[in-house]
């Protein structure tokens, strides 16, 4: 499946927010701002804020106050992927076809770019022209999304300490439903409540960002074990080096493609009751699971 027509536009919106929110690499100390908009500028899709604009603009036709939102989910997604790749963690060379953070600037800088991009992430948020009762709920979500508890740490940690012993379901299904979901729900939801969604469809659109997040990662798993360094951008084979828990390790790949393709029809049907106004979630939700890289 190709990328849904629309993603161009919306990442070329979310790519000028971006520009405007990150100091310039002048800006003193200028060592530490070059090394943030090295990783947050290397290349990405940009999936989590444009997830979260397209779910803002499900419940309101003005949904640009979510743009800023989508923007300190990108900085807590690339914090992340920087701390990933140190080598007290995954110990990784590659990211997005261009050298890791701690290749380019050190390990010190590399941990201190992560930590400022996830400080200026909640510094964004604060900031965001979202009614203010609105605005903490969002603020909740996103650190509890990237927390610890059935959050993205948490679920990096339980990845971690999985690591070399024999993959079960319910250890597999908790890593991937924090580690990775957890933030792609949680854009989901921030982007609803930016966009003034009822109780009702926050808790709906929950349910949809939790299944196709956990979606994401299956196919994540399996791109690891099918494509090459050169479509994915990064390290192949990783998963099987560093005996990680997977969904091909435990199922094969055949039942772990029927598994992606089983949340994704789940997750769809949590959009039926919006009809023709889900369209480009709904599209977003399948180019996820059909993806290549």
């Amino acid at each position: 499946m190709s990328a849904p027509d629309f993603l161009q536009q919306d990442h070329a919106s979310i790519e000028a927010a971006l520009e405007k929110l990150l100091p310039a690499e002048s800006t003193p100390p200028a060592s530490i701002h070059r090394a943030m908009r090295y990783s947050v500028f290397a290349g990405g899709k940009r999936i989590r804020p444009i997830l979260c604009y397209q779910s803002a603009k499900l419940f309101g036709p003005d949904a640009d106050a979510a743009i800023p939102v989508g923007c300190a989910l990108e900085f807590i997604h690339t914090y992340s992927l920087v701390h990933d790749d140190l080598p007290a963690l995954d110990n990784d060379d590659l990211r997005r076809g261009k050298a890791t953070n701690h290749k380019v600037f050190g390990e010190a800088i590399a941990i201190l770019a992560g930590d400022a991009l996830l400080t200026l992430a909640f510094q964004t948020l604060a900031n965001s022209a979202i009614e203010p009762a609105r605005r903490v709920r969002v603020i909740s979500e996103i650190a509890a999304a990237a927390g610890t508890v059935n959050g993205m740490v948490g679920g990096q940690v339980a990845d971690m300490e999985a690591e070399g012993k024999p993959a079960d379901a319910t250890t597999l299904a908790y890593i991937h439903r924090s580690k990775t979901a957890a933030l792609i729900c949680g854009s989901i939801v921030a982007g609803a409540l930016a966009g003034g969604a009822t109780d009702e469809d926050v808790e709906r659109l929950r349910r949809f960002g939790g299944q196709i997040g956990w979606a994401f990662q299956v196919v994540d798993d399996i791109l690891d074990v099918s494509e090459s360094s050169a479509s994915l951008g990064k390290t192949p084979g990783k998963d099987r080096a560093q005996q990680k828990a997977t969904y091909p390790a435990l199922y094969g790949l055949e039942k772990s493609r029927a598994i992606a393709a089983d949340l994704e029809t789940k997750a769809l049907r949590e959009l039926d009751v919006y009809g023709s106004r889900a369209a480009r979630l709904r599209q977003l939700a399948q180019f996820l699971v059909a993806r290549r890289n």
